[in-house]
């Protein structure tokens, strides 16, 4: 299974948005990437991400 790179913007509580790379297979749920982003987000010392996922863009790039 070929593994592909995903952008995934979060928005957060300081009006700015923290993009993501993520890497996964071309039949990844929208959902999977969206936590994978936001969990990496939740550990650095960045301003809390919203945890809502209507808000995050997702993008495939590779």
């Amino acid at each position: 299974m070929e593994r592909r790179s995903w952008l995934v913007a979060l928005p957060a509580v300081d009006g700015k948005q923290y993009v993501y790379r993520v890497y996964a297979p071309d039949d990844a749920l929208p959902a999977d990437l969206f936590w994978h982003a936001w969990h990496c987000h939740d550990e650095s010392a960045l301003p809390r991400a919203w945890d809502a996922f209507d808000a995050a863009v997702i993008r495939r790039v590779g």
